[in-house]
């Protein structure tokens, strides 16, 4: 299509030099053949002695001739300057379309080559007609012209000054290239967004707020401009604190792991958590991550926030609060809603089929010791390749489980409050065969093998029971869910042989 275009373009040419050169070729002999007519009728001779014209009885021509001769004369004069400058033109558009058609052949500044365009273009017309006219009167002094022609720029320059600087502050801009259209931009007393258009005049920016925001070049060039470039990674900063009793290196392991779980956060580059400063009231922390798309900063920021909130609740770390207060607000039950007795947290744990053979006091021994963990929506709670050894009870909320079928998540089944997940790796040390993901705000009880391996020690029998409901839920499982391939390759039959083989216990 471009290659068409320029055709035309090199057609049209052809044609316009053509025709204008033929009429400057015929215009002599015309001038000519107009001027021999007009002495004729006016009884008027050229002087071979000096190309003088007088009338035919050797007296002075009178005004009347003399008015016409020079009307036509300058006629042809002015029609002369118009052919040079028609194949001025015509030769400057077909220059500039071949030099900026390949130059900017796959850039997005339209606007602005076009700008550079038209300014080369009236320069160099400018010049051209300055010289042509020169040629056309030689004796006309142009030192008055330019004289004339400086004061009434003066005056069209103070009327104009914005416009002016609008439009050399464009032209800056497309020399720097600074920024281009779809990059964020963040304007000092301005604003931020995406960048729309950039013309002679000034640039459009769409704000996050879906509003039109148009700056003028003159403004943009006094201004400090952020830009967040498309298609790069652009890091971010997100602050908390904590209490200076919460060990640093967990601060960092825990933050850090559930930042690398947040949407939009590039799996490119790691997350840095490092100490900003130590506050009057506890330890300031920052959070620099990168981001696929900056466009979705505000949300990435919010979603950041709110998985460090959850993972301090699973992992007992507090944020720093001020330490000036002079009583505390008590909580009501509302607030209270992740507080769990331990009556409650036991009778959760008896009505789960896999610890129903286990006698009350056992039962009231893991409840003491299992650790209390809530999760926010869509936050991973195991990933599939985890080989860390423990089970999930739910004790509130629901969670998907999901495998990958090229590339994509499938959820497979839904288990809410009372089920349990991860059996295998607590009593045999399997690696996550499934990843499983909080569908709503979730609060599990994990049991790791600590915990159970001294009950099975004192009670061998359980392991064998235990083995037993194991291998009845895998069965159905495996009937269930066959297609997914949710369970691994192993048998469903001596699960109670690699209890005992985790645990060490006696065959």
């Amino acid at each position: 299509m471009e290659s068409e275009n320029l055709q035309k373009r090199i057609y049209a040419f052809i044609a316009v030099i053509a025709s204008v050169a033929l009429v400057l070729i015929l215009l002599p002999f015309l001038q000519e053949l107009i001027f021999q007519n007009i002495y004729s009728q006016l009884n008027l001779e050229i002087d071979p002695d000096d190309d003088q014209v007088m009338s035919t009885d050797g007296t002075e021509p009178s005004q009347a001739a003399t008015i016409t001769l020079g009307l036509i004369a300058n006629l042809f004069r002015v029609l002369k300057i118009i052919l040079w400058m028609t194949i001025v033109i015509a030769f400057v558009r077909l220059t500039l379309a071949v030099i900026f058609g390949a130059a900017l052949k796959k850039s997005s500044q339209y606007e602005i080559s076009s700008l550079l365009k038209t300014v080369l273009s009236v320069i160099v017309y400018i010049v051209a007609f300055f010289i042509i006219f020169q040629t056309q009167y030689p004796n006309v002094p142009l030192a008055p012209l330019f004289t004339g022609s400086t004061i009434l720029g003066i005056v069209v320059g103070l009327a104009l000054q914005d416009t002016l600087g609008n439009l050399f502050s464009g032209i800056a801009i497309q020399a720097d290239q600074s920024f281009q259209v779809g990059d964020i931009v963040a304007i000092t007393n301005q604003g931020i967004g995406t960048v729309e258009s950039v013309s002679w005049r000034g640039v459009k920016i769409r704000t996050f707020q879906n509003k039109l925001l148009v700056i003028s070049n003159s403004v943009i060039g006094k201004e400090t401009v952020e830009v967040a470039q498309k298609d790069n990674l652009n890091a971010r900063l997100v602050f908390f604190n904590t209490l200076y009793t919460n060990s640093p290196a967990k601060v960092i392991h825990v933050v850090r792991e559930a930042v690398r779980q947040v949407e939009n956060v590039s799996p490119k580059r790691r997350p840095k958590v490092r100490i900003r400063d130590l506050g009057d009231n506890g330890i300031d922390w920052e959070v620099k991550y990168w981001t696929l798309n900056y466009r979705r900063f505000n949300d990435t920021d919010a979603l950041i926030r709110q998985r460090i909130w959850y993972a301090f609740q699973r992992e007992d770390l507090d944020f720093a609060y001020p330490t000036r207060t002079i009583y505390t607000a008590k909580q009501s039950e509302e607030e209270d809603v992740f507080v769990e007795t331990a009556d409650e947290i036991c009778e959760r744990i008896a009505n789960t089929s896999i610890f129903a053979p286990l006698p009350n006091d056992e039962i009231t021994r893991i409840g003491e010791s299992c650790s209390v963990r809530v999760f926010a929506p869509e936050e991973p709670i195991v990933q599939v390749g985890q080989k860390d050894k423990s089970m999930f009870v739910i004790n509130r909320g629901m969670v998907r489980i999901q495998v990958l079928e090229d590339g994509v998540a499938h959820t497979i089944n839904t288990l809410e409050a009372g089920d349990f997940f991860g059996e295998m790796s607590l009593f045999t040390g399997e690696p996550r065969t499934a990843d499983v993901v909080a569908d709503t705000e979730t609060q599990v009880l994990e049991i790791k093998p600590h915990i159970l391996k001294p009950i099975l020690e004192k009670n061998p029998e359980l392991a064998r029971i235990i083995g037993e409901i194991i291998d009845d839920r895998r069965e159905k499982l495996t009937q269930k869910e066959e297609e997914t391939k949710l369970m691994t390759d192993a048998e469903t039959k001596g699960v109670l042989k690699s209890i005992k083989r985790f645990f060490g216990l006696n065959s």
